[in-house]
């Protein structure tokens, strides 16, 4: 099959698009920027905010997969990439006679989350569906959070562990997670161009829930760096958050908080995947 990724140079991306080639897919990698051009798969340099750039970008493409998104913004920000480009996608899709189109959202997303990025998901996942139809399959996908070798969770956590002089203070530490491992993720996406049965909305779970204080500790414990990990308060965090989120690039957010109100955790109904945190995580920490 021929298939266009968007958000195929990030974390998920990498590691989907290396699984798409050995099952003997054509790629196409859509970027908005420049990036080093490759062998193994073509490289399009195009606006997908763009509604001409865009049915180009997948124009002539058996699938398209969206990884597209944000962890930091404003309502708009996050309702722009999140809605409109997801929608404006699965649109091209239909336009471009593309006949798959699988989505990238999150766990609990929902349009009256309680989060900008939990709404806004939620709201994306909600209308990429509604154009779901005998021409074109949809299918959304709602991980917990992805850990892997290049992840941006457990190795901030590392990071922030190697610079704590002694202990750390740890802002939603009640908060509850069913990390899952980037490799099962991409393959629930490799499986579903081939499987037209698979339900339209997968939740992924790795097999076991932690606290955030939970993983923290193991990731403490995995990189070497132990400390004491003291629990933060609400009303401390949302101050942390307060300060931390007038930087570039912020670590906290208020937003963030508010997300992690909900636990990222499947039902009992949900299949896990196989991959355990323990089998993956100590040999990438270990390098911190």
């Amino acid at each position: 099959m021929k298939i266009a990724v968007l958000g195929g140079s990030g974390f998920v991306g990498r590691v989907l698009t290396q699984k798409l080639l050995d099952a003997g897919h054509r790629v196409r990698i859509v970027s908005r920027g420049p990036l080093e051009q490759s062998s193994t798969c073509e490289v399009v340099v195009s606006d997908p905010y763009d509604p001409v750039q865009r049915r180009e970008c997948v124009r002539g493409q058996d699938a398209v997969i969206n990884l597209v998104g944000i962890l930091q913004g404003d309502a708009d920000s996050f309702h722009r990439v999140h809605a409109e480009l997801a929608e404006g996608l699965a649109q091209a899709c239909l336009e471009e006679s593309v006949g798959t189109f699988l989505h990238m959202s999150a766990l609990h997303a929902d349009p009256q989350g309680a989060s900008m990025y939990l709404r806004s998901k939620g709201i994306g996942a909600e209308r990429v569906h509604a154009l779901a139809n005998e021409n074109l399959r949809v299918v959304s996908f709602h991980p917990s959070v992805i850990f892997g070798t290049k992840d941006n969770f457990l190795n901030q956590f590392a990071t922030l562990l190697r610079y704590s002089p002694g202990m750390m203070m740890l802002p939603g530490y009640k908060a509850r997670f069913a990390p899952v491992y980037v490799g099962d993720v991409a393959d629930a996406f490799v499986r579903a161009l081939d499987d037209a049965t698979m339900q339209p909305r997968i939740s992924l779970c790795g097999p076991q829930d932690y606290s955030l204080q939970e993983l923290v500790e193991l990731t403490a414990q995995w990189s070497g760096h132990k400390r004491l990990i003291v629990p933060m308060p609400n009303i401390v965090a949302r101050m942390v958050a307060s300060m931390m989120q007038l930087l570039p690039n912020p670590p906290l957010s208020h937003d963030n908080l508010d997300s992690m109100r909900v636990d990222s955790v499947c039902t009992a109904n949900d299949a896990r995947q196989p991959t355990s945190l323990e089998s993956v995580a100590p040999g990438y920490l270990g390098k911190h």
